[in-house]
């Protein structure tokens, strides 16, 4: 075979130069793909809990991610770079410096003064506002960070899903009035929608709920994977989809149960029938007849001049049987910061009646929330139901015949149940049959309308146009920079390991030499390799002194979505090119392969 011509090339990336560790087994405590295989392929290695090293690889695909973030973050906004370290005062004045409870890291300086570490950063994008905006000329701001970010992760777990140090990507937008804010918002769902799709993730957006950084509207975008843990509900045939924190759903009608007696509420023994499942084998219904008490204490805080104060006040939550509590939309009701369950003696104090057999007849509910009596709240489900059963506050009793609203009384009704796969959809349900999916997806960007809970409580304020002064209104948006690599990871593996859309991918192609030996075979790989980045290929020539085995294995293990292979065949002037995602392989004159994959590339 002729020895081909070397052409002059920049200084490429040689295999055997570089730091890889490859692992043929991933650490018995890695449970999903991308954790497994992020440390197979040597993109991260694990310094503590929660806590990652991103080696070479892993820091190309970071670098890579992020420059598509910045590109199209640059469209729309205006990049800043600020402190990971805080003081509390300005957290102290957004009302969050206790409100994020362990989650945040704190520390004090040699002088004795408390700081944290960022966990975001609405309180300090606020200070910059308050400090230097003064009138509406200057709005609407959207002002961007690719930053470093902390959090207490109490359970680290799932790689780098949940971690205590990660990289985010977070934007604020200053708005003059709604109308602003609503094109701000806007113009971020563009922009996600965009880095998104430019990673090659395949996602869906959901309504969400807007947790501890409040606002009024809230969306996420996701990425379903087993590895997720949260559950979206989705609709098939309109597309409606939510969190299951927001979900809602379409209650199939149910067969109420006939009356007994004069139709009012009757005591029934019923010995040992304290689970749902046991009420409804000794009436012969369904749990959906049946229901259901769940007691909580909720804990709600208040701000007063002096400071913030915790109480700790009553809640009975009753829904149908076959139902489940979702405590993040109790929580949203009661305007609590946390839930925990009753005690036995708090169940005697309020019900006066032991776990398995509560029940809403006989309670006083407050007339309001909080206002020092037993906060009774109704799920939706129930409403207009008839000839119910229910626990009687007694061991071993139940009342039937029961009637919401004939019968009892409560303190607020709402939704605050989580939806179940195969209910009707909310938004095409009454049109169609359209049923729900539930399935687990995992988070890689959010967006929130924040309005004025942070430039209301720390003071910010500009002029209008009349000459008076006004408080801003705020958003607040987020990506995940490493939860996209991860989401790509989940999305595309094998047993083998991973594949990575070129986009994002550490190189765009492997230029295996099969035996490093013939100086015939290396000359080829290197000058295929430099016409390929003579194109603006990022390629990675695997020249090490290895088995070709051992090198496919490699090349299948790292993400990198192609491979070319110079082995035997480039004696006749020919080179394989392996195509990852598909494990496909076509051969190509080795003289235009660099043309071939250009255009097969674009």
């Amino acid at each position: 075979m002729p020895r081909p011509q070397k052409v002059n090339f920049a200084p490429m990336h040689y295999w055997s130069r570089l730091f890889i560790p490859t692992l043929r087994e991933a650490p018995s405590d890695a449970e999903v793909a991308s954790h497994k295989f992020l440390l197979r392929s040597g993109y991260v290695r694990q310094l503590g809990a929660g806590i990652y090293s991103y080696l070479f690889l892993g820091q190309r695909s970071i670098n890579k991610i992020i420059a598509i973030v910045r590109e199209e973050m640059d469209k729309i906004g205006q990049e800043f770079l600020l402190p990971a370290i805080h003081p509390s005062d300005i957290w102290e004045q957004s009302g969050r410096w206790t409100g994020m409870g362990q989650n945040m890291f704190r520390l004090q300086d040699r002088k004795g003064a408390w700081l944290c570490l960022g966990m975001t950063h609405e309180e300090v994008m606020t200070d910059i506002a308050r400090k230097e905006l003064r009138s509406y000329k200057q709005l609407p701001q959207i002002w961007y960070q690719i930053q470093t970010k902390f959090r207490d992760e109490p359970r680290p777990k799932s790689g780098l899903l949940r971690v205590r140090q990660f990289i985010m990507k977070d934007s604020y937008s200053f708005d003059i009035n709604a109308a602003g804010l609503d094109k701000s918002y806007d113009l971020h769902d563009a922009a996600y929608r965009t880095i998104f799709s430019r990673c090659g993730l395949s996602f869906v957006a959901v309504e969400a709920h807007s947790g501890a950084m409040g606002g009024s509207q809230s969306q996420e975008f996701m990425v379903y994977t087993d590895a997720g843990e949260d559950l979206i509900a989705s609709c098939p045939q309109c597309h409606y989809a939510a969190n299951m924190e927001k979900a809602t759903s379409r209650l199939a009608p149910v067969i109420e149960m006939e009356a007994t007696g004069d139709g009012t509420p009757e005591l029934v023994h019923t010995p040992n029938t304290a689970a749902i499942s046991d009420v409804a084998e000794f009436f012969k219904i369904s749990p959906a007849s049946d229901i259901k008490c769940v007691a909580y204490m909720a804990e709600v805080r208040t701000s007063t001049k002096e400071g913030e104060n915790s109480t700790w006040q009553p809640v009975a939550v009753f829904l149908r049987g076959d139902h489940f509590v979702n405590e993040t939309k109790l929580l949203t009701v009661l305007g609590a910061t946390e839930l925990r369950p009753m005690v036995a003696e708090e169940l005697d104090q309020w019900f006066q009646g032991p776990a398995g057999y509560l029940g809403p007849i006989g309670l006083m509910p407050a007339k309001s929330l909080h206002d020092g009596k037993l906060n009774v709240i109704l799920d939706l489900g129930l409403e207009n139901r008839r000839n119910m059963v229910c626990g009687a506050n007694k061991l071993d009793h139940h009342l039937r015949n029961v009637a919401p609203g004939r019968d009892f009384t409560w303190t607020v009704a709402a939704d605050i149940r989580d939806v179940a796969e195969g209910e009707g959809c909310p938004q095409c349900g009454e049109k169609t049959d359209a049923a729900l999916k539930v399935a687990k997806a995992v988070e890689i960007g959010h967006i929130f309308k924040l309005g004025y809970k942070y430039s209301k409580s720390m003071g910010a304020s500009v002029l209008d146009s009349n000459g008076k002064e006004v408080t801003p209104i705020m958003g607040s948006y987020g990506i995940g920079i490493e939860r996209i690599l991860t989401a790509s990871i989940e999305q595309s593996n094998d047993a083998n390991g991973f594949w990575l859309p070129r986009a994002i991918a550490p190189f765009d192609a492997i230029v295996t030499i099969t035996n490093i030996a013939d100086a015939n075979l290396r000359a080829a790989a290197e000058n295929l390799a430099a016409e390929l980045e003579a194109k603006g290929f990022d390629i990675l020539l695997d020249d090490r002194d290895e088995r070709a085995g051992v090198k496919f294995k490699d090349a299948d293990l790292i993400g990198v979505p192609y491979r070319f292979t110079i082995g035997k065949k480039a004696a006749e002037g020919k080179v394989e090119l392996v195509t990852r995602a598909t494990a496909s392989t076509q051969e190509l004159p080795l003289a235009d392969a660099a043309a071939a994959f250009a255009a097969l590339t674009v």
